[in-house]
Parts: structure tokens; C-alpha cells; sequence
């Protein structure tokens, strides 16, 4: 793992994070306010931000949507966003940011550095999504999802019960 952004005000989710990415050539850039991680990825390009979702001035939804309006005005590469979510009621936002994944709190090791690296790799990882809606992510439509039948939930990638959308 190269470069990693932390964009985070909780000690809690700065070390979590840190401890199940580091290694021997990861280095990291520790962002304690959304207005700031602008500035410190112009400085030095990360090859992942993560993003958590409740930041004190600028939440991780605001900060993902400026990295990609700048990076669509040209200002900034474009950077790789792995964001931390409070509940499963934050995919909703998380939809709408452009992140290419997000994890719902609480963070284990494992699922964050099998996110990372997933994402590092250019894949995504859509936690709390079945497998088939997943596709749909990036995309947007106003027009109703069609179904065969009715939904009856699905399980998010920690085993909790997911109430039907």
C-alpha cells in the first residue's frame, strides 16, 4: 500500500485505519478536517483517501463530491475513495458521493484492508449492497428498479439483516 489519506477527526478511526494498513512502504497523510484534505492532496497525490463520514466541519460525502469536481476541473488526478459510514441509512449518501467504496462502522482490520486493497487494485467494494445492485452504483436513473417479486432485504458483508429498499 503507497499513499494513504485519512480524512478523520476520531483518534478511534485514525488508528484503526493506520493500524490495518500499515507496512513497510505504506506512508499516510493525517487530515483532521474536511477543508483541509484539498490542500494536502495537492501536495502530495494519495493513491487511496479514506474518508470518514462524520467529520466536524466537512463530512466524507462533501469531501469525496469536491476530489471529484476537482478532479473534473482538471485541479486534481483523480484520487481513490474508500469511505467509513456511521449506519447502513448512510448508503444513500455514500450512492451519491462517487467513492469507489464504503464500509459501514464498526471497522475491523480485515474488512479495511481487504477494501483497500481492493480498491487500490481498481476494484470497488459496496458494503451493505446485494450482489446485483452493486452494478448499478455508479449509474443513475429516475426511472423505478423493475423486480421479479418482492424484495425481502439482504445482508450486508457483517451478516446484519438489511430491511428491503
Amino acid at each position: 500500500m503507497p499513499h494513504v489519506l485519512i480524512a478523520a477527526d476520531a483518534d478511534w478511526v485514525i488508528n484503526d485505519v493506520c493500524s490495518a494498513l500499515e507496512g513497510p512502504e505504506t506512508t499516510f497523510t493525517i487530515c483532521r478536517t474536511g477543508q483541509s484534505v484539498t490542500a494536502a492532496a495537492s501536495g502530495e497525490t494519495p493513491d487511496l483517501a479514506v474518508l470518514d463520514l462524520q467529520i466536524g466541519n466537512m463530512g466524507g460525502m462533501a469531501v469525496c463530491m469536491t476530489l471529484r469536481q476537482d478532479e473534473s476541473g482538471g485541479r486534481l488526478p483523480h484520487i481513490k475513495v474508500l469511505m467509513l459510514l456511521d449506519r447502513m441509512a448512510d448508503l444513500f449518501l455514500a450512492r451519491r458521493a462517487g467513492a469507489e467504496g464504503w464500509l459501514v462502522k464498526p471497522l475491523d482490520s480485515l474488512r479495511l484492508r481487504r477494501a483497500a486493497t481492493t480498491i487500490l487494485a481498481g476494484g470497488t467494494v459496496y458494503e451493505g449492497l446485494p450482489p446485483e445492485a452493486e452494478s448499478d452504483v455508479p449509474e443513475e436513473s429516475d426511472e423505478p428498479a423493475e423486480t421479479d417479486g418482492p424484495d425481502h432485504g439482504t445482508e450486508s458483508a457483517r451478516g446484519d439483516a438489511m430491511p428491503a429498499q
